[in-house]
Protein backbone atom coordinates (compact mmCIF):
# COMPACT_ATOMS: atom_id res chain seq x y z
CA UNK A 1 0.00 0.00 0.00
CA UNK A 2 2.84 2.40 0.45
CA UNK A 3 5.75 3.38 -2.46
CA UNK A 4 8.83 3.27 -1.00
CA UNK A 5 10.46 5.00 -3.37
CA UNK A 6 8.19 7.58 -3.81
CA UNK A 7 7.48 8.17 -0.07
CA UNK A 8 11.40 8.42 0.50
CA UNK A 9 12.02 11.09 -2.71
CA UNK A 10 9.08 13.31 -1.33
CA UNK A 11 10.22 13.38 2.18
CA UNK A 12 13.73 14.37 0.71
CA UNK A 13 12.18 17.00 -1.04
CA UNK A 14 10.33 18.25 1.51
CA UNK A 15 13.31 18.70 3.96
CA UNK A 16 15.33 20.57 1.33
CA UNK A 17 12.34 23.34 1.17
CA UNK A 18 13.27 25.92 3.99
CA UNK A 19 10.31 26.55 6.47
CA UNK A 20 11.23 27.36 9.74
CA UNK A 21 8.91 29.05 11.90
CA UNK A 22 6.95 32.12 10.35
CA UNK A 23 8.60 31.47 7.55
CA UNK A 24 6.11 28.33 5.81
CA UNK A 25 4.52 30.53 2.84
CA UNK A 26 6.65 28.25 0.18
CA UNK A 27 6.04 25.02 1.62
CA UNK A 28 2.28 25.69 1.51
CA UNK A 29 1.91 26.65 -1.43
CA UNK A 30 3.66 23.45 -2.04
CA UNK A 31 1.40 21.39 0.07
CA UNK A 32 -1.59 23.02 -1.21
CA UNK A 33 -1.12 22.47 -4.98
CA UNK A 34 -0.30 18.93 -3.50
CA UNK A 35 -3.69 17.92 -1.58
CA UNK A 36 -5.36 20.05 -4.67
CA UNK A 37 -4.05 17.26 -6.97
CA UNK A 38 -5.55 14.40 -4.66
CA UNK A 39 -9.08 15.74 -5.16
CA UNK A 40 -8.99 17.13 -1.69
CA UNK A 41 -10.98 20.68 -1.50
CA UNK A 42 -7.93 22.88 0.37
CA UNK A 43 -7.85 26.15 2.14
CA UNK A 44 -5.67 28.40 4.22
CA UNK A 45 -7.16 29.92 7.43
CA UNK A 46 -5.25 33.34 8.69
CA UNK A 47 -3.28 32.28 11.54
CA UNK A 48 -0.50 33.59 9.76
CA UNK A 49 -2.18 37.00 9.88
CA UNK A 50 -1.38 37.34 6.08
CA UNK A 51 3.17 37.23 7.34
CA UNK A 52 5.54 35.31 5.02
CA UNK A 53 4.69 32.86 7.54
CA UNK A 54 0.77 31.61 5.81
CA UNK A 55 -1.99 30.32 7.74
CA UNK A 56 -2.55 26.34 8.42
CA UNK A 57 -3.53 24.49 5.09
CA UNK A 58 -6.49 22.58 5.85
CA UNK A 59 -8.02 19.90 3.22
CA UNK A 60 -10.88 17.73 3.48
CA UNK A 61 -12.04 14.57 1.23
CA UNK A 62 -15.23 13.14 1.74
CA UNK A 63 -15.96 9.42 3.04
CA UNK A 64 -17.05 7.11 0.74
CA UNK A 65 -18.78 5.12 3.54
CA UNK A 66 -19.52 6.13 7.27
CA UNK A 67 -17.37 6.50 10.00
CA UNK A 68 -15.63 8.65 12.37
CA UNK A 69 -14.49 11.55 10.66
CA UNK A 70 -10.87 11.06 11.26
CA UNK A 71 -8.09 14.16 11.28
CA UNK A 72 -4.47 13.94 10.78
CA UNK A 73 -2.14 16.51 11.38
CA UNK A 74 1.32 17.29 11.33
CA UNK A 75 3.51 20.64 11.48
CA UNK A 76 5.27 22.73 8.74
CA UNK A 77 7.41 24.51 10.92
CA UNK A 78 10.93 24.06 11.52
CA UNK A 79 13.74 25.32 14.22
CA UNK A 80 17.02 26.93 13.47
CA UNK A 81 19.45 25.50 12.35
CA UNK A 82 16.71 24.70 9.50
CA UNK A 83 18.15 26.62 6.43
CA UNK A 84 19.79 25.25 3.38
CA UNK A 85 19.07 21.44 4.80
CA UNK A 86 20.88 18.55 2.59
CA UNK A 87 19.64 15.11 3.30
CA UNK A 88 21.81 12.00 2.73
CA UNK A 89 20.64 8.40 2.68
CA UNK A 90 23.41 6.33 4.35
CA UNK A 91 23.71 2.76 3.54
CA UNK A 92 22.91 1.62 6.78
CA UNK A 93 18.50 3.29 5.66
CA UNK A 94 19.44 5.88 7.92
CA UNK A 95 18.31 9.79 6.80
CA UNK A 96 20.87 12.33 8.04
CA UNK A 97 22.03 15.87 7.69
CA UNK A 98 24.85 16.43 5.64
CA UNK A 99 25.82 19.40 6.45
CA UNK A 100 25.43 21.64 10.10
CA UNK A 101 22.00 21.75 10.15
CA UNK A 102 19.02 19.62 11.83
CA UNK A 103 17.51 17.18 9.20
CA UNK A 104 13.51 18.64 9.80
CA UNK A 105 12.04 14.70 10.05
CA UNK A 106 10.39 17.08 13.05
CA UNK A 107 7.92 17.16 11.48
CA UNK A 108 8.41 16.53 7.83
CA UNK A 109 8.08 12.94 7.98
CA UNK A 110 4.42 13.41 9.36
CA UNK A 111 3.70 15.42 6.60
CA UNK A 112 5.43 12.80 3.85
CA UNK A 113 3.37 9.73 5.50
CA UNK A 114 0.19 11.60 5.37
CA UNK A 115 0.68 12.77 1.87
CA UNK A 116 1.52 8.93 1.14
CA UNK A 117 -1.48 7.46 2.64
CA UNK A 118 -3.82 9.73 0.72
CA UNK A 119 -2.37 9.21 -2.33
CA UNK A 120 -2.88 5.36 -1.70
CA UNK A 121 -6.85 6.03 -0.84
CA UNK A 122 -7.14 8.24 -4.21
CA UNK A 123 -5.77 5.26 -5.93
CA UNK A 124 -6.97 2.61 -4.92
CA UNK A 125 -10.44 3.54 -3.55
CA UNK A 126 -10.62 1.70 -0.29
CA UNK A 127 -13.99 2.61 1.92
CA UNK A 128 -13.07 5.11 4.35
CA UNK A 129 -14.48 7.39 6.35
CA UNK A 130 -14.40 11.54 5.67
CA UNK A 131 -11.00 12.73 6.33
CA UNK A 132 -9.40 16.18 6.67
CA UNK A 133 -5.47 16.96 6.97
CA UNK A 134 -4.39 19.80 9.35
CA UNK A 135 -0.80 21.15 8.52
CA UNK A 136 0.31 24.05 10.96
CA UNK A 137 2.28 26.17 11.41
CA UNK A 138 4.55 28.05 14.34
CA UNK A 139 4.11 24.49 16.09
CA UNK A 140 7.63 25.23 17.26
CA UNK A 141 6.89 28.27 19.05
CA UNK A 142 4.15 27.77 21.26
CA UNK A 143 1.52 25.64 19.37
CA UNK A 144 0.65 29.02 17.70
CA UNK A 145 -0.74 27.18 14.41
CA UNK A 146 -2.95 25.06 16.15
CA UNK A 147 -4.29 27.58 18.98
CA UNK A 148 -5.76 29.85 15.63
CA UNK A 149 -7.14 26.99 13.79
CA UNK A 150 -10.27 28.06 12.06
CA UNK A 151 -13.08 26.75 14.32
CA UNK A 152 -14.86 25.22 11.91
CA UNK A 153 -12.27 22.09 11.74
CA UNK A 154 -14.08 19.69 13.28
CA UNK A 155 -13.61 15.65 12.92
CA UNK A 156 -14.30 12.84 15.68
CA UNK A 157 -11.19 11.16 16.21
CA UNK A 158 -7.32 13.02 15.60
CA UNK A 159 -4.24 11.92 14.75
CA UNK A 160 -1.17 14.08 14.70
CA UNK A 161 2.00 12.92 13.67
CA UNK A 162 4.98 14.40 15.67
CA UNK A 163 6.28 12.48 18.78
CA UNK A 164 10.13 10.64 18.95
CA UNK A 165 9.65 6.76 19.23
CA UNK A 166 9.23 4.05 16.89
CA UNK A 167 6.27 3.40 14.99
CA UNK A 168 3.83 1.83 16.64
CA UNK A 169 4.12 4.22 19.71
CA UNK A 170 0.87 5.79 20.88
CA UNK A 171 1.43 8.80 22.94
CA UNK A 172 -2.01 9.62 25.37
CA UNK A 173 -0.82 11.53 27.80
CA UNK A 174 0.76 14.76 27.73
CA UNK A 175 1.18 17.64 30.23
CA UNK A 176 -0.07 21.63 30.49
CA UNK A 177 2.34 24.09 30.59
CA UNK A 178 2.80 27.04 32.84
CA UNK A 179 4.94 30.28 31.17
CA UNK A 180 6.36 32.34 34.11
CA UNK A 181 7.34 35.89 33.06
CA UNK A 182 9.45 38.18 35.65
CA UNK A 183 10.67 41.91 36.29
CA UNK A 184 12.54 42.25 39.58
CA UNK A 185 13.27 45.80 40.20
CA UNK A 186 16.42 46.71 42.49
CA UNK A 187 17.70 50.18 42.82
CA UNK A 188 21.04 51.39 40.78
CA UNK A 189 23.84 52.67 42.28
CA UNK A 190 27.36 53.54 41.40
CA UNK A 191 29.25 49.94 41.96
CA UNK A 192 32.49 51.30 42.84
CA UNK A 193 31.61 54.71 44.64
CA UNK A 194 28.34 53.93 46.78
CA UNK A 195 26.80 50.24 46.52
CA UNK A 196 25.34 50.10 49.43
CA UNK A 197 22.71 52.50 48.21
CA UNK A 198 21.97 49.95 45.40
CA UNK A 199 19.54 46.92 45.68
CA UNK A 200 20.99 44.77 43.05
CA UNK A 201 18.08 42.58 41.01
CA UNK A 202 20.52 40.22 39.45
CA UNK A 203 21.94 39.15 43.19
CA UNK A 204 18.22 39.13 44.22
CA UNK A 205 16.60 36.74 41.48
CA UNK A 206 19.78 34.46 41.74
CA UNK A 207 19.30 34.08 45.31
CA UNK A 208 15.37 33.50 44.22
CA UNK A 209 15.81 30.79 41.72
CA UNK A 210 18.34 29.13 43.87
CA UNK A 211 15.80 28.82 46.41
CA UNK A 212 13.15 27.32 43.73
CA UNK A 213 12.89 23.26 43.46
CA UNK A 214 13.84 22.89 39.21
CA UNK A 215 14.48 20.22 37.05
CA UNK A 216 12.06 17.22 37.87
CA UNK A 217 9.72 17.91 40.95
CA UNK A 218 8.21 14.28 40.55
CA UNK A 219 7.26 11.69 38.08
CA UNK A 220 4.77 13.99 36.21
CA UNK A 221 6.21 17.53 37.11
CA UNK A 222 9.43 19.62 35.93
CA UNK A 223 9.93 22.85 36.21
CA UNK A 224 12.85 25.69 34.48
CA UNK A 225 14.25 28.98 34.66
CA UNK A 226 15.37 29.24 30.71
CA UNK A 227 15.93 32.86 30.27
CA UNK A 228 17.82 35.53 32.43
CA UNK A 229 19.16 39.01 31.01
CA UNK A 230 19.81 42.54 32.95
CA UNK A 231 22.30 44.95 33.57
CA UNK A 232 23.79 48.05 32.06
CA UNK A 233 27.44 48.01 32.72
CA UNK A 234 29.76 46.61 35.07
CA UNK A 235 30.20 49.71 37.57
CA UNK A 236 26.46 49.82 38.09
CA UNK A 237 24.50 48.51 40.60
CA UNK A 238 21.68 46.27 38.48
CA UNK A 239 18.33 47.82 39.36
CA UNK A 240 15.86 45.58 36.93
CA UNK A 241 16.72 42.02 35.52
CA UNK A 242 14.03 39.78 33.27
CA UNK A 243 13.32 36.05 34.13
CA UNK A 244 11.44 33.11 31.51
CA UNK A 245 10.47 30.25 32.82
CA UNK A 246 7.92 26.84 32.71
CA UNK A 247 6.20 24.64 34.96
CA UNK A 248 4.68 21.03 33.25
CA UNK A 249 3.09 18.58 35.14
CA UNK A 250 0.61 15.59 34.10
CA UNK A 251 -1.46 16.79 36.32
CA UNK A 252 -3.05 20.44 36.04
CA UNK A 253 -3.71 21.02 40.02
CA UNK A 254 0.05 20.13 40.49
CA UNK A 255 1.21 22.23 38.00
CA UNK A 256 -0.26 25.27 39.34
CA UNK A 257 0.71 24.55 42.80
CA UNK A 258 4.37 24.64 41.71
CA UNK A 259 3.67 27.30 39.48
CA UNK A 260 2.17 29.58 43.03
CA UNK A 261 5.66 27.91 44.68
CA UNK A 262 8.07 29.43 42.46
CA UNK A 263 5.78 33.13 41.91
CA UNK A 264 5.94 33.03 45.95
CA UNK A 265 9.35 32.46 45.81
CA UNK A 266 10.35 35.66 43.86
CA UNK A 267 7.75 37.86 45.27
CA UNK A 268 9.18 36.89 48.88
CA UNK A 269 12.96 37.02 47.92
CA UNK A 270 12.35 40.23 46.57
CA UNK A 271 10.34 42.10 48.92
CA UNK A 272 13.08 40.62 51.82
CA UNK A 273 15.79 42.33 49.74
CA UNK A 274 13.57 45.62 49.37
CA UNK A 275 13.49 45.22 45.82
CA UNK A 276 10.20 44.28 44.02
CA UNK A 277 9.25 41.37 41.33
CA UNK A 278 5.91 41.72 39.04
CA UNK A 279 5.40 38.05 37.64
CA UNK A 280 3.34 36.95 35.10
CA UNK A 281 1.85 33.40 34.31
CA UNK A 282 0.33 32.12 30.94
CA UNK A 283 -1.36 28.82 30.19
CA UNK A 284 0.11 27.73 27.00
CA UNK A 285 -1.76 24.56 26.86
CA UNK A 286 -3.77 22.09 28.70
CA UNK A 287 -2.82 18.66 28.86
CA UNK A 288 -4.68 15.35 27.93
CA UNK A 289 -5.05 12.03 29.44
CA UNK A 290 -7.11 9.69 27.17
CA UNK A 291 -7.97 6.44 28.04
CA UNK A 292 -7.11 2.75 26.77
CA UNK A 293 -10.37 2.32 25.90
CA UNK A 294 -11.42 5.36 23.64
CA UNK A 295 -11.88 4.90 20.09
CA UNK A 296 -9.15 6.94 19.17
CA UNK A 297 -6.49 4.83 21.13
CA UNK A 298 -7.80 1.33 19.90
CA UNK A 299 -7.91 2.31 16.25
CA UNK A 300 -4.08 3.42 17.20
CA UNK A 301 -3.26 0.32 18.62
CA UNK A 302 -5.32 -2.26 16.38
CA UNK A 303 -3.87 -0.55 13.23
CA UNK A 304 -0.05 -0.91 14.93
CA UNK A 305 -1.11 -4.63 15.07
CA UNK A 306 -2.13 -4.98 11.28
CA UNK A 307 1.04 -3.38 9.90
CA UNK A 308 3.04 -5.97 12.16
CA UNK A 309 3.92 -2.91 14.92
CA UNK A 310 3.50 -3.31 18.73
CA UNK A 311 2.13 -1.07 19.91
CA UNK A 312 3.03 0.59 23.13
CA UNK A 313 0.93 3.50 25.16
CA UNK A 314 3.19 5.75 26.55
CA UNK A 315 2.93 9.60 28.11
CA UNK A 316 5.17 12.87 26.98
CA UNK A 317 7.13 15.61 28.71
CA UNK A 318 6.11 17.93 25.77
CA UNK A 319 3.09 19.56 24.44
CA UNK A 320 2.23 18.81 20.75
CA UNK A 321 -0.65 20.01 18.63
CA UNK A 322 -2.65 16.73 20.14
CA UNK A 323 -2.92 19.22 23.21
CA UNK A 324 -4.57 21.65 21.44
CA UNK A 325 -6.93 19.52 19.31
CA UNK A 326 -7.83 17.53 23.01
CA UNK A 327 -8.67 21.03 24.54
CA UNK A 328 -11.04 21.61 21.51
CA UNK A 329 -12.91 18.68 22.30
CA UNK A 330 -11.56 16.49 19.49
CA UNK A 331 -9.96 12.86 21.15
CA UNK A 332 -6.28 12.87 19.61
CA UNK A 333 -3.24 10.88 20.52
CA UNK A 334 0.14 11.69 18.55
CA UNK A 335 2.10 8.97 17.19
CA UNK A 336 5.96 8.51 16.92
CA UNK A 337 7.37 8.83 13.78
CA UNK A 338 10.70 7.19 14.10
CA UNK A 339 12.09 10.58 14.27
CA UNK A 340 15.41 10.65 16.92
CA UNK A 341 17.72 13.80 18.33
CA UNK A 342 15.31 16.05 16.91
CA UNK A 343 16.13 19.86 17.41
CA UNK A 344 20.04 19.40 17.04
CA UNK A 345 22.26 18.52 14.23
CA UNK A 346 22.31 14.90 14.94
CA UNK A 347 18.58 14.36 13.87
CA UNK A 348 17.91 11.30 11.98
CA UNK A 349 15.40 9.03 10.82
CA UNK A 350 15.43 5.38 9.79
CA UNK A 351 13.55 4.63 6.22
CA UNK A 352 12.33 2.03 7.22
CA UNK A 353 10.29 3.53 10.17
CA UNK A 354 9.38 6.22 7.53
CA UNK A 355 7.48 3.45 5.25
CA UNK A 356 5.81 2.22 8.67
CA UNK A 357 4.69 5.47 9.52
CA UNK A 358 2.77 5.89 5.98
CA UNK A 359 2.04 2.43 6.84
CA UNK A 360 0.30 3.40 10.08
CA UNK A 361 -1.94 5.84 8.43
CA UNK A 362 -3.10 4.27 5.61
CA UNK A 363 -4.22 0.87 8.26
CA UNK A 364 -5.85 3.74 10.25
CA UNK A 365 -8.26 4.96 7.58
CA UNK A 366 -9.07 1.39 6.33
CA UNK A 367 -9.95 0.62 10.24
CA UNK A 368 -11.87 3.15 10.26
CA UNK A 369 -13.48 3.26 7.50
CA UNK A 370 -15.17 -0.42 8.71
CA UNK A 371 -15.60 0.93 12.06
Amino acid sequence: MVNRERLLNEFLELVRIDSVSGQERWLGELLKGRLADLGLSVTEDGAGGGREGAGNVIAHLPGRVAGPHLLFCAHMDTVEPGRGIEPVVGADGIIRPAGKTILAADDKAGIAAILEALRWVVAEKPGHPAITVVFTVCEETGLLGAKALDASVRADLGFVLDATGRPGEVVVRAPSQDKITATVYGRAAHAGVNPEDGVNAIYVAARAIAAMPLGRIDPETTANIGIISGGKAVNIVPDNVYLEGEVRSLKSARRAEHTALICRILEETARGAGARAEVQVELLYEGFDLRESEPVVRIAQEAARRCGLQPVLTQSGGGSDANILNARGIPTVNLATGMEKVHTTEEQIAVADLVDLARLVTAIISLAGKA
